[in-house]
């Protein structure tokens, strides 16, 4: 499975700016990369992100838990999602929500691109 990193500099700032009051079509904001998983970050905020990814074919993201829930959108080929313990194939145009703290993996089918929308929780503020 592959490892990413997403770069938050002020380069990667400047190209999220870019995007701004523009119609966009998820899909073709990141190629495909031979062999490994690419993305592009679209809206980094404290209270959180959507980023597009691209798995070349065999790759995927090996199991773990993230402390909030997270929206993935398939935009473009297949893959297998697991989600505690439980397989679900998946296609473009469908939408599976990872529950915060619930352990959850994917791997590619064929090469595909997906969408990951990311709303992290604000705390509470006393009036």
């Amino acid at each position: 499975m592959a490892e990413f990193h997403l770069d938050h500099g002020d380069t990667k700032d400047k190209k999220r700016e870019e995007l701004k009051g523009r119609v966009l079509t998820l899909s073709n904001l990141v190629d495909y990369a031979d062999g490994t998983v690419a993305s592009r970050m679209v809206i980094n905020r404290k209270c959180g992100s959507v980023t597009v990814f691209s798995f070349d074919e065999n790759e995927g993201l090996s199991e773990h838990t993230a402390p909030f829930d997270a929206l993935v959108t398939i935009l473009d080929g297949e893959c297998e999602v697991w989600v505690a313990g439980k397989t679900f194939p998946m296609k473009t145009g469908e939408t599976i929500v990872f529950p915060a703290g619930v352990p959850h993996a994917l791997s590619a089918v064929t090469r595909f691109k997906m969408s990951l929308v990311m709303i992290k929780e604000m705390p509470e503020t006393k009036s």
